[in-house]
């Protein structure tokens, strides 16, 4: 029986899963490696600990199944899109990997756009400039550590990073580093225009060659077989972003339905055979289906906020959780079912990480009072998350002609029902969620079924290996409350907008 191995490196947690051609999971690894943040805005992490956390989940994920590697016909990886992991001409990282949620380089999309380079760049690539893309990165790296750039050999994307470490080839996949404004959405080709108008055309020889998503692009070396349990020369796909894996599994790899994903990130959205040219919504990029684009609006500003808010401020609930052979986060589920959608929590700003309002936003709770508890802060939590996934869903609804379907959800919110009701109710549309739990790594199993030659593409793929669960609708009695508390969030959003630069300068 065959097997397909997808991995996906989130920004700070690694996963390898095998699955079988029906989409059957046979098993999961995963292991977190730590987030770096030497300074407030700085989020980094250590490149060759990372490789190293990669070898350890395809090595148990191959033990605890029991699978035999000559059975795995091919492995795909996916990972975060923008952030940087540049590999230097000495064989070795060239330093730390800098992931998505970092904001160093806020000021330059701002400069951009004051001195015209945005909008001509916009012509060209379809995108904004964000201070997490490659892009961004790279200018703050050729005027604060001009010497790490110098040494690079190549500037890599997360998961074109791994797939190199596993075959010894470098490529660019084109789902990513059509994302990251290097591409010209036009041409499908890196531009070189592009990097002389942000200032890096020193640095384009540094950008690996292009390949599609299920092209394959090497083969498991020697010394990877020996490191990871893989048979050598098992065939590794390019694979893809991890937010086009997330749709593909989830079957939406059509203009019917929106696909959420509410991991760390808020991502938001849907394929069309045109971009959207009118500068509303945040990214447009080349889909890993060739005929499709990738209409994309997000912010790290999701899930992110609520593993935080545990880690951080329920500790003691977590030691229970352990002690009592229970999950922290069920405890979490029960704490907002148990306070009813009509009561007024707090509304929580989900700007832990990052904002999609203003480049300097922070987190914050309004309207909270001495009757107010940690379950109440929890829901809090739960919708402000959930508002910010709205406000990102209502541009992307004003670029189309149809409403969805329904909206796909992934990520760990499509595990919780109480929080997928929640979606429901505010977003007003029936939530469908997949009968999987690695969503990303089972987008990637799909790519290596078809660059192994047993599915003819990724939409006959999704047909054969994704389940769709039964729709929660929206509940008419919950939702007015929702939708009211949400009007508020953006008023919350406009007031405070004038705050961000001032609290910016005490940091």
């Amino acid at each position: 029986m065959k097997y397909y191995m997808g991995i996906d490196n989130g920004g700070t947690t690694t996963k390898a899963a095998l699955y079988r051609e029906d989409g059957f999971c046979a098993g999961v690894a995963s292991t977190e490696t730590a987030m770096l943040v030497p300074r407030a805005g700085f989020t980094e992490r250590d490149m060759e600990e990372m490789w190293q956390a990669n070898c350890t989940v395809i090595r148990d994920v191959i033990a605890q199944t029991g699978i035999d590697a000559a059975d795995i016909a091919g492995v795909a990886c996916c990972g975060h899109g923008k952030g940087l992991y540049l590999w230097g001409k000495d064989g070795r990282p060239a330093r730390p990997g800098i992931i998505s949620t970092d904001n160093r380089a806020w000021e330059y999309p701002l400069r951009w756009e004051k001195d015209g380079t945005a909008e001509k760049v916009f012509a060209k690539s379809c995108q904004h400039i964000m201070a997490c893309q490659p892009v961004s990165l790279l200018a703050w790296l050729q005027d604060h550590e001009p010497e790490c750039l110098e040494k690079t050999q190549w500037i890599f994307e997360c998961k074109d990073y791994v797939r190199f470490r596993l075959t010894g080839e470098a490529y660019g996949e084109i789902t990513d580093y059509s994302g990251a404004n290097f591409v010209n959405l036009k041409t499908r080709r890196y531009d070189p225009e592009l990097l002389r108008l942000f200032g890096l055309e020193a640095w384009l020889d540094k950008l690996p060659p292009l390949r599609q998503s299920t092209d394959i692009c090497g083969r498991i070396t020697g010394e990877t077989a020996e490191k990871t349990g893989l048979k050598a020369g098992t065939p590794v796909a390019g694979g893809m972003f991890d937010i086009d894996a997330c749709l593909i599994a989830v079957n939406a790899a059509d203009e019917e339905h929106i696909c959420m994903i509410a991991g760390t990130w808020s991502i938001n959205e849907y394929i069309r055979r045109e971009p959207v040219l009118d500068g509303k919504v945040l990214m447009n990029s080349l889909f890993c289906l060739p005929e499709y684009y990738l209409i994309e609006e997000s912010s790290a500003t999701s899930a992110g906020n609520h593993e935080w808010f545990v880690k951080t401020l329920l500790p003691e609930l977590r030691e229970q959780a352990k002690k009592d052979g229970t999950s922290v986060y069920k405890l979490t589920d029960q704490w907002v079912e148990d306070i009813p959608a009509s009561e007024f929590c707090p509304i929580f700003t989900p700007f832990l990480m990052a904002s999609n309002v203003h480049p300097n936003a922070k987190a914050s709770f309004t309207g909270l009072s001495n009757y107010h508890t940690r379950k109440h802060l929890m829901r809090s939590v739960f919708e402000g998350i959930a508002f910010s996934h709205r406000y990102h869903l209502d541009k992307l609804l004003a670029t189309r002609s149809a409403p969805p379907a329904s909206i796909r959800l992934a990520g760990g919110v499509a595990r919780s029902a109480v929080w997928t009701q929640i979606f429901a109710d505010l977003m007003g549309y029936p939530i469908e969620t997949v009968d999987v739990k690695e969503t990303g790594a089972l987008g990637c199993a799909m790519a290596a079924a078809v660059a192994a030659g047993d599915y003819q593409d990724l939409s006959q793929a999704a047909q054969r290996m994704s389940t769709v669960n039964p729709a929660v609708y929206p509940n008419a009695e919950n939702r007015p409350y929702l939708e009211q508390r949400y009007q508020l969030y953006c008023k919350i959003l406009d007031a405070l907008d004038p705050v961000w630069d001032d609290l910016q300068k005490l940091l």
